[in-house]
């Protein structure tokens, strides 16, 4: 008894060392063709499905493929419409195991076939070391054992078959039966491998320890039980990773309680066909087509539903983040009202210029932000929304006033864009910056402690919906700075600060003045706006752009390019 256990032990190791040899060979072999061979083969839903079929059953690892893919999409290389397709496929590929433990079930000489595999690859991997010849031996020795493996698992199950009697869960009727796609479950969850679980299930049938009804169930589990790998992948991960994962998990329930419901007519259906075809039942290819079979079946169930999958999906696990980034204000329904529109974008434009300021602020502060990062992306993806929203906004008839407004809402966002990515770019460079001293050093400090309170001021009249005159703040910052960059160069012209600490405090007093200038024209901006705003709610419109009675502001309120 403990020598079968041994050797089942024995084979389930080589079967899982077959398994990476495979994996890690084709992965590192492929390199980075990996990655341009999924951005190029997952245009289409029906071309991902391909894909993901034909690199898993290549790879014999779903969860190889399901990370990789869910990696793609982080980088922005897939939507997640294109991974859900290499995810289906990715489970019609995994049953590909079936069917290679089908074809070592037939009669013919295990050992013909695998040792040849693995010496031909070990001397690949030997004479081809890191090169992509050696990656592919590697992948070809895993193939050789990848049938030692099954073969001493089928001969385990054999001898194990008269000493363990798991087919007395067929007698309890429907609780046998999920007591079966209990056990396919744990023993993918136990293995971390749904392979390796359908590969026990297929050689226990073959052995006689399992009756077919009840290996079909097995395979079922197992099928569901590798939704743990997927979900255990996912712990912290992004919220586009936790995604992806959802939609492996609730395909491969969908499809499992699918072929729980159908496995008998299916099973009758299979015996059907290979009597009609004069074939011989062979427990091991009912399995493999058994499964396959309800993974398709899967995936035309699945297809229909995938848009509002998708839509269900993209409104669950949001970051804080990507919150942030969506538009709060802006709504195709105000679209229709210039007017009620320019309300809603100057308020979005307020929002991008808040983030912007706490940007600016967290660079100035002098203690690193994890979050600038997101917050920058946060500013691009609402100023494209409103790049978009005014173009909607002005295929309107709308009142003068209302149609200048709209261009200076979209400079005022752009300077704080340029602000948030220029405080980003200061806070990036500090880390590098060697600290200054002397009287350098307190000139710096003034310099920053200026821009600082301007960006205070520009926070202040954000809030208060103010504007005033900035040139003070201007020519006082400008007047700092020459006087800072000339002592960086005398400091450099005698030998006190080398050329490339030179080159960086140059480079980082320029970003503070850059940041303070676009904070200044991004406040003038938002100002104008309200202003224009004002006069429009005085005086009324009789006509619309083109000729009217508006009233556009005087040049003397109108804020500087």
């Amino acid at each position: 008894m403990l020598a079968n256990i041994g050797a089942l032990l024995g084979g389930l190791g080589l079967f899982l060392l077959a398994v990476r040899l495979i994996t890690q060979g084709l992965r590192e072999a492929a390199g980075s063709s990996l990655r341009e061979l999924l951005s190029r083969s997952t245009q289409s839903p029906a071309r991902g499905i391909a894909s993901g079929l034909a690199l898993t059953a290549l790879v014999q690892s779903s969860s190889a493929v399901t990370v990789a893919t869910i990696g793609f999409v982080n980088a922005g290389l897939l939507s997640l419409y294109q991974a859900l397709g290499v995810v289906y496929g990715a489970n019609i590929g995994t049953t590909m195991t079936g069917w290679l433990v089908a074809a070592v079930g037939f009669n013919f000489k295990i050992d013909a076939l695998a040792l040849p595999l693995i010496g031909t690859g070990m001397v690949m991997r030997l004479s081809g070391g890191q090169r992509r010849i050696g990656s592919f031996g590697e992948a070809l020795a895993g193939f050789g054992l990848f049938f030692i493996g099954v073969d001493v698992l089928r001969g385990a199950f054999e001898q194990l078959a008269t000493a363990v009697d798991i087919g007395s869960f067929a007698s309890a009727g429907s609780l046998g039966a999920l007591l079966y796609v209990g056990a396919g479950f744990l023993m993918t969850v136990l293995t971390q491998s749904s392979s390796a679980a359908i590969a026990l299930v297929l050689t226990a049938a073959s052995g006689g320890v399992v009756e077919l009804g009840g290996a079909a169930a097995m395979v079922i589990g197992a099928n569901v039980g590798t939704t743990s790998t997927a979900a255990l992948a996912t712990i912290g991960a992004t919220p586009n990773a936790k995604r992806v994962a959802a939609a492996h998990i609730v395909f491969n329930l969908a499809t499992g309680v699918v072929a729980l419901v159908l496995l008998r007519p299916m099973l009758w259906a299979i015996h059907a066909g290979s009597e009609s075809a004069g074939l011989t039942q062979i427990p091991v290819v009912t399995l493999a087509l058994f499964h396959t079979m309800f993974n398709v079946i899967g995936v035309i169930l699945m297809w229909p539903i995938t848009g509002p999958l998708i839509r269900f999906l993209a409104a669950r696990f949001q970051s804080a983040e990507e919150i942030e980034s969506k538009p709060r204000f802006l709504d195709k329904t105000i679209a229709l009202t210039p007017a009620l529109a320019l309300d809603a974008l100057r308020l979005e434009a307020q929002r991008i210029s808040h983030i912007a300021l706490r940007m600016a602020r967290q660079a100035l502060g002098g203690v690193r932000s994890t979050g600038m990062r997101s917050d920058l992306q946060a500013v691009r993806h609402l100023a494209a929304a409103v790049g978009d929203f005014v173009i909607s906004v002005q295929q309107r008839a709308m009142a003068e006033a209302t149609a200048k407004s709209m261009p200076r809402v979209l400079r005022a966002v752009q300077y704080f864009v340029t602000a948030a990515e220029l405080s980003l770019a200061i806070d990036n460079a500090r880390a590098a910056m060697h600290r200054l001293e002397g009287t350098l050093g307190m000139q710096f400090e003034e310099l920053e402690q200026r821009v600082r309170l301007v960006v205070d001021r520009a926070s202040r009249e954000e809030a208060e919906r103010t504007g005033g005159d900035w040139d003070a703040e201007i020519v006082g910052l400008h007047t700092d700075y020459q006087d800072l960059k000339a002592q960086v160069l005398d400091e450099a012209a005698h030998g006190r600060l080398s050329p490339q600490h030179m080159a960086d405090v140059l480079e980082q007093i320029s970003r503070m003045r850059r940041l303070t200038e676009q904070v200044v024209k991004g406040a003038r901006y938002l100002g104008a706006i309200g202003e224009l705003d004002a006069k429009t709610s005085e005086v009324a419109p009789s006509q619309n752009v083109g000729g009217g009675t508006d009233t556009a502001p005087s040049s003397g309120q109108a804020p500087p390019s």
